[in-house]
Parts: C-alpha cells; structure tokens; sequence
C-alpha cells in the first residue's frame, strides 16, 4: 500500500470513529502536516467519501458517505493484503537468514533495529539452533521488545557471533554503523530492506 492510499485510510477511519473530529486533532492522529491533513481532507469530500455539516459552535461534523464506507473497505482489505505479504516474505527471509546463521555455527546472534521485522525474527528463531541476545536500538525507550534486552550500544548486548539487521525505519544507516564496529562477513541482512553491501564505510580509529 502506498502512502497516499495509506493516509486515506486513516482519515477515513479517523471521520468513521468520531464525527466531531477536527483537522488539528486528524493531523495529530495521522502524524502529517496540517496542511496536508487539510488536503486529503477536501479530496476525501470532493470524490464524495466524506460529506461535512455544520455543527454548533462555528464547527463542522464530517460524515462517511456509504461510498466512503465502501473505499474503506476495499482500502482496508488492501492494507491487510500489503500486510500479510510483507510477513511472509519477512518470515522466508527471517528463516533463510537464521539457517546461515545455523550452518556457520553462530550461536549467539544479536539484531539491529527494534519493531515488525525484529518480531518476525524472534517467531522464526525458534526452528534454529540459535539464541537471540538482545536488540541494538538507539531509538527505543524501553529496556525490552519482543522479550529481548534491548540496548543503545551493541557492546552491552554481551558475546554474540552475528548481527542481523532488523531496523525497518533506517537500515542502511544502521548497517553502515555496524560495518564500523564489526567485519561485514558477521553483518547479516535481509533482500527486503534493500541494504548496499558494496562499499562499507572506514572502521573507527581503535577498531580492528
């Protein structure tokens, strides 16, 4: 699903669950821009998705049209479609990548990046001789996801064989950190988050 069908859906859903609701607080809920909530907005009531009446106190109710309902509907179906195929080819990939890390010998494997992906990967690990030590996350503010620890420094996760890279928002970035710290050949990362393996960023000073 694409980002425009995606904020579409979440107007949509966002008019569906409470009528009284403002573009301030849309915007809010959306995570976009005011002007851009604003935007959607007029297109979702031009293409007859959303009708608007005024309500009291100089404000306005905003409504599914039964045409809105139904593009909900069909956007909905779509967004579980993109869903469900994401973590399909995510659990292919998780167990393939697990697999190599089996046959290498690397027990003890650490992640990069907390959220979905990081989750599929500790369902699939299951199936491996392959323990997970923690997650390498600067982003995240809790000290555990998916039942691991989790740590802003790679360092603190303890003794580990293996990273794989799990970081959905930044995954080049995090693999060009890594690559710093650690040889690339113990530097794992999935075809779907399409990470440039060829040229690895110069090792920091005091590294081997």
């Amino acid at each position: 699903m694409d980002s425009e069908a995606e904020i579409t859906l979440g107007l949509l859903n966002a008019v569906h669950e409470n009528s009284s609701i403002t573009q301030r607080s849309a915007s809010y809920e959306l995570g976009i821009a005011l002007g851009l909530t604003n935007a959607y907005l007029k297109r979702c009531i031009k293409k007859g998705l959303i009708k608007v009446s005024q309500a009291p106190a100089n404000r306005y109710a905003y409504y599914l049209t039964p045409k809105g309902f139904s593009e909900k509907a069909r956007l909905t179906a779509e967004y579980l479609s993109s869903s469900f195929g994401f973590f399909r080819k995510a659990r292919d990939q998780c167990s393939d990548i697990l697999e190599t890390c089996a046959d290498a010998g690397w027990c003890h494997v650490a992640l990069a990046g907390a959220g979905d992906l990081c989750e599929v990967m500790t369902l699939c690990v299951a199936d491996y001789p392959v323990k997970l030590v923690g997650i390498l996350d600067e982003r995240q503010t809790s000290d555990r996801f998916s039942g691991l620890p989790v740590s802003s420094r790679l360092m603190a996760l303890g003794n580990f064989d293996a990273v794989i890279v799990t970081d959905l928002a930044e995954p080049q970035s995090t693999y060009d950190s890594l690559v710093r710290d650690i040889s690339p050949a113990h530097v794992m990362t999935l075809p779907l988050l399409k990470i440039s393996r060829e040229k690895n960023p110069p090792k920091r000073q005091g590294m081997a």
